[in-house]
């Protein structure tokens, strides 16, 4: 049986959806979706626990979820501010999904010719 691609899917370059996809598919987004499912972070907590971001982007990707609704942020009156980042309920409804990706990468990984 072949399988396709969605109709939704077809055409790449012509898809109302790309932009949504590279979105969701940037190497940083899936990381600081898999580390706000758990509970809602303050940024340095977030920056502490993903390896290798720079502030630049965990700021950039940050902004990017917060404009999309995938993120919330929630200002705290504490002198000084305190900031928090959380899922948004359609954040949410992306952790199975990128579960179901993570799953697959880790059942077929070692068939993919990727430098090690």
């Amino acid at each position: 049986m072949e399988q396709t691609l969605p109709e939704q899917l077809k055409g790449v370059h012509g898809c109302p959806h790309r932009g949504v996809l590279d979105l969701i598919f940037q190497k940083w987004t899936v990381i600081v979706i898999y580390h706000l499912h758990r509970e809602p972070r303050r940024y340095t907590q977030l920056h502490q626990d993903i390896d290798g971001i720079s502030h630049k982007m965990l700021s950039q990707t940050l902004r990017q979820l917060e404009f999309t609704g995938i993120v919330k942020r929630t200002v705290y009156p504490h002198v000084p501010p305190q900031v928090e980042y959380s899922l948004t309920p359609l954040g949410v409804t992306l952790i199975e999904p990128l579960n179901a990706v993570a799953q697959w990468t880790h059942d077929h990984a070692h068939e993919l010719p990727l430098e090690k």
